[in-house]
């Protein structure tokens, strides 16, 4: 082990550049779709905001005279509209007033099996609540709510929950996984302890999987193949997993909602954006059981051959509170994903501030993403993070992973990104990057930046790194811990803590290590 020993502040002077200036991304203007002068209110079609009459065939009668009549804006009146799921035409804007609850039903058999998408593989799922494919110009809009009775569907972890609200789901039915996994339904936990078998054909299939359907948790809003998509207002709340899913969407606006998930909804996501390009999310508010503002790109092979990148996605304005990451990249990423911007956002109590995940056998490339202005508090674990080992264990503190694999079309890349403008305000850890020995992560720049927290930062198998004016903080070790890092650059930095080394660094591939005039060859 090599350690440099600078005391509580250091401030260098020299600066060697080890990544090339990245400019912003320019982004594609999305303009609001416009819809045809007509109106049609559900009362129009018999349906009733009681909260006990079924409104499905309403919805249904709704949406075929609006598309019989080239589309328009379908009204939703004050009250509540218990439905069931809600298939979208083209040119069509749902437009909730306000007091206006759509809730779907928890009626888990008003739900068929449909072919579609799953964590980024073809998939049989039961139907969204909401749901659209191949259109264009559609939207939700209004200040009304969506509430996809979530909580009927959802598996629930005792560890996440009060010993009183374990009690009152062992009361309320279901049955359990195992001691601390229930499951709503006998056909949701039928499924959790299934086999699945992978020979059967596709009617055969939707035949074993229908015994046990309720454990295929839909997303609640699924828009496939869809041309300009318009999400404002509205809050989103209570999904039976992912709340927000556009697939393979280009021209999406999203802005002014509020996604809401109970902090142990599992699969609880906010926004998922799949192989989407040009993309604006705009003020909005996420408080959810898993990431808030995700983007993906199809999963493994199926993924790559896909070849649909997530692209040209500007975020701007976002606030996130309960989530298991703020900005999300990852894991499903197979097909890419470039040119993105976050700007001006605030992560308070998120479990990771920004996340950047994927694995072995994924592939796809991640490049030109610049975060520019983001402020955090009370962030859980690390307000930054590259982990390319999910869903597995990663090897830390120094421990030497054997040169084993071989870069393939497999292999995920996490390239050129630049933060700066970041202000992070008590976490576990400020970074962890934990990149692969075939495939560093690599041409990271931060900049302009300050962390406070418990433990060190530590930056394992990456190279290209360069940081400018950017202050550690640190409660416990040193302010940063290198392994198996080649060519960092570090300028004006500021870093305290009260280990007497602030500076440590191991492997015997960590070379070029530029600081102040000090050079570890």
């Amino acid at each position: 082990m090599r350690s440099i020993k600078m005391g509580l502040l250091l401030v260098c002077s020299l600066f060697i550049s080890v990544v090339y200036s990245m400019e912003m991304p320019k982004m594609k203007e999305i303009v609001r779709p416009v819809f045809p002068n007509h109106r049609l209110s559900m009362l129009e079609v018999g349906g009733i905001g009681d909260g006990i009459f079924d409104n499905t065939a309403a919805f249904e009668r709704a949406m075929e005279q609006l598309e019989a009549e080239g589309g328009g804006r379908l009204e939703v009146p004050f009250g509540v509209w218990l439905t069931g799921p809600i298939t979208f035409r083209s040119n069509v804007e749902m437009h909730l007033q306000l007091g206006a609850l759509i809730l779907f039903t928890p009626n888990l058999d008003a739900y068929p099996l449909v072919k579609t998408s799953f964590e980024g593989q073809t998939a049989f799922r039961c139907q969204s609540p909401i749901s659209g494919r191949g259109l264009r110009n559609v939207a939700i809009t209004g200040k009304g709510a969506i509430n996809g009775s979530g909580d009927a569907w959802r598996p629930v972890k005792k560890m996440k929950v009060t010993e009183a609200h374990w009690k009152s789901l062992l009361q309320s039915g279901g049955g359990l996984a195992d001691p601390g996994l229930w499951y709503p339904t006998d056909k949701a936990l039928k499924g959790a302890n299934a086999q699945w078998p992978s020979d059967l054909n596709e009617v055969e299939q939707v035949a074993y999987m229908n015994s046990m359907k309720d454990f295929l948790r839909p997303v609640m809003v699924s828009f496939i193949e869809c041309s300009n998509v318009w999400l404002e207002g509205v809050l989103f709340e209570n999904s039976p997993s992912w709340n927000i899913h556009p697939l393979m969407c280009t021209n999406v606006l999203v802005e002014g909602i509020t996604v809401r998930n109970p902090h142990y909804a599992q699969n609880g996501d906010g926004l998922d954006l799949e192989s989407c390009k040009n993309v604006w999310v705009l003020n909005s508010t996420f408080d959810v059981g898993d990431d808030a503002i995700c983007l993906k790109s199809g999963k493994d092979e199926e993924g790559r051959k896909r070849g649909m990148p997530t692209e040209q996605v500007w975020v701007e304005g976002c606030r996130v509170f309960s989530g298991h990451g703020g900005f999300v990249v990852g894991s499903e990423m197979s097909g890419g994903v470039r040119d993105v911007v976050v700007k001006n956002c605030q992560f308070i109590g998120t479990d990771i501030g920004l996340r950047f995940k994927s694995t072995r056998g994924r592939g796809g490339v991640v490049e030109r993403v610049w975060v520019d202005g983001v402020s955090m508090f009370n962030i859980k674990r690390e307000a930054f993070l590259f982990n390319l080992y999910y869903g597995q264990k990663a090897p830390m503190d120094g421990s030497k992973e054997p040169m084993t694999y071989m870069a393939s079309e497999e292999t995920p890349v996490f390239k050129d990104i630049y933060v700066t403008n970041v202000i992070s305000n008590s976490s576990e850890r400020p970074l962890l990057f934990n990149g692969l020995p075939e495939m560093p992560i690599s041409g990271i720049r931060i900049t302009n930046s300050s962390f406070s927290s418990r433990l060190p930062s530590y930056l394992s198998e990456s190279q290209d790194v360069e940081m400018e004016n950017v202050a550690f903080l640190v409660e416990d070790g040193p302010a940063l811990l290198f392994h198996q890092v080649e060519r960092v650059a570090m300028h004006r930095m500021n870093l305290q803590s009260k280990a007497e080394t602030a500076i440590e660094i191991k492997g015997d591939r960590s070379k070029k290590i530029q600081l102040d005039g000090l050079d570890v060859p």
